[in-house]
């Protein structure tokens, strides 16, 4: 009998493990997957999230893999642009953009360490149930073909956006956005970009350097692209970046050369699932997804595995009734994500709303609101009060806007 198995061991999973299994509880954690192993996914880790990897002790295992850091950042739509960087955030001062493949395994290595038990290439088929209608364990077959039955007192779904877990426990969707866009993407030599985030009628880049001295450049468009995209994508993709950036286009055309094949991803809805319930959780993708536009899927999955490990610590201990402490995980991951989540789907559609354009255009004249942005970016600094109106007025009294300019209010929605 485990105290707990978590279903999926990539950026949510794995850390839940490593943080109960350090605190001596019997943790079992299966994924479908083999690692190292790649994932489609954004790479980005914001300060806040290198901030749980170097309170875990393992930001320097992450720096030791030869990823370079990033200490310059470029937003801009159409002609408006901004550059900088964030303060420092919990004493992290730079951000990293690693390879999947080589921070999935270490994130399950870190596990193992802690004396996590691991199965890979093993499939969750179903989750048992006891009689009193609490989740109790899962049905999985192992990389042998065998079907086995595991037992535990909690069960955590970290699969991903197409989570078993939360089919199986009939967890609800509660809020959802239709998902905008698409994404191709690859890897190439010959660069030397810093980080760029770059938007003009609609479409859209963001480039960042990764492992071996490649750099990973993501090309997006609206969803009604796509088939014409996919029909030629290598000129496709040249064309978004002539598009956007025209001297970045000629860079990439004269010295950039594609070292890996083209990767594709037509976005999930962005949505909140019901992440809690008698007996399990979900966490990471599984049960609070966006748009890969603002790149905080591993940075959120970082900082919401942590919460739920601490929450299901005062479970497990009894310190609260468990489905109680789950259930203010749940809770605090809504209210807290929920200024990201509506920012995020602000811009996903690819066209910059009113008030952005109001705030990049000020931002450009203000180096100290421009650090609020980037910090904010980085997730030291609450989008909610970014945006308020008593923070804008500053920032447009600061660099002069005219009254007729301001635009003061945003939209807020609750998830």
């Amino acid at each position: 009998m485990y105290d707990v198995i978590v279903v999926g061991a990539r950026c949510a999973g794995s850390p839940v493990a490593m943080l109960l299994a350090r605190r001596g509880y019997r943790v079992l954690v299966v994924d479908r997957a083999q690692f190292p192993s790649d994932t489609v996914s954004t790479h980005l880790i914001h300060q806040a999230g290198l901030a749980r990897l170097k309170d875990w002790g393992l930001l320097d295992r992450l720096r030791a893999t030869g990823v370079p850091p990033l200490r310059h950042m470029y937003f801009s739509n159409g002609d408006l642009e901004v550059g900088g960087f964030a303060d420092p955030i919990e004493g992290i001062t730079e951000v990293y953009c690693p390879r999947r493949t080589v921070l999935d395994a270490l994130l399950v290595d870190a596990a193992r360490q802690a004396g996590a038990e691991v199965i890979e290439r093993c499939a969750v088929e179903d989750v048992l149930f006891t009689a009193d209608g609490r989740a109790g364990g899962i049905r999985a077959r192992t990389a042998d073909g065998v079907e086995r039955e595991f037992q535990a007192r909690f069960v955590v779904g970290a699969d991903g956006v197409n989570s078993t877990v939360a089919g199986k426990v009939s967890a609800t969707v509660y809020r959802t956005v239709p998902a905008a866009g698409f994404v191709y993407y690859s890897y190439f030599s010959g660069l030397d970009w810093d980080y760029q985030n770059r938007t003009r009628d609609e479409q859209q880049f963001a480039t960042c350097r990764t492992h071996d001295g490649l750099t990973m450049i993501v090309a997006m468009r609206k969803k009604d692209a796509y088939r014409q995209f996919r029909a030629d994508a290598e000129g496709s993709f040249q064309a978004v970046i002539d598009h956007v950036r025209p001297d970045l286009g000629a860079d990439l055309r004269s010295h950039g050369r594609r070292e890996e094949s083209f990767r594709a991803l037509q976005y999930a809805d962005n949505f909140y699932r019901q992440s809690h319930g008698p007996g399990w959780a979900l966490v990471g993708d599984a049960g609070y997804h966006k748009d890969p536009l603002t790149a905080r899927g591993i940075t959120d999955a970082f900082v919401y595995a942590e919460l739920l490990a601490e929450q299901l610590h005062r479970g497990l201990s009894g310190a609260a009734p468990i489905d109680d402490a789950v259930a203010d995980y749940a809770r605090h991951r809504d209210r807290d994500s929920a200024g990201v989540f509506t920012m995020t789907v602000a811009l996903s559609a690819l066209t910059l709303p009113p008030l952005f354009t109001a705030v990049l255009g000020a931002l450009r004249h203000s180096p100290r609101f421009q650090r609020r942005f980037f910090t904010m970016a980085g997730g030291g600094y609450p989008s909610e009060e970014f945006f308020d109106p008593r923070n804008l007025a500053e920032l447009y009294e600061e660099v002069g806007t005219p009254l007729a300019d301001r635009l003061l209010s945003v939209p807020t929605e609750s998830p």
